[in-house]
């Protein structure tokens, strides 16, 4: 279990959306910071609504 803003719990939602690699540079997403991984599920949230 992920803590809430952990690294683990954005690529856990991530995954749960279908986002498994990174949009530009195609890199799995464990490979990424976590702030990098944060502003993809923030721009993710944007999309969606």
């Amino acid at each position: 279990m992920a803590f809430a803003g952990s690294k683990g719990w954005y690529i856990k939602k991530l995954r749960g959306a279908g986002i498994t690699k990174h949009p530009i540079d195609k890199k799995k997403l464990e490979l990424h910071k976590t702030f990098v991984i944060k502003k993809i599920y923030e721009d993710h949230l944007k999309t969606r609504h």
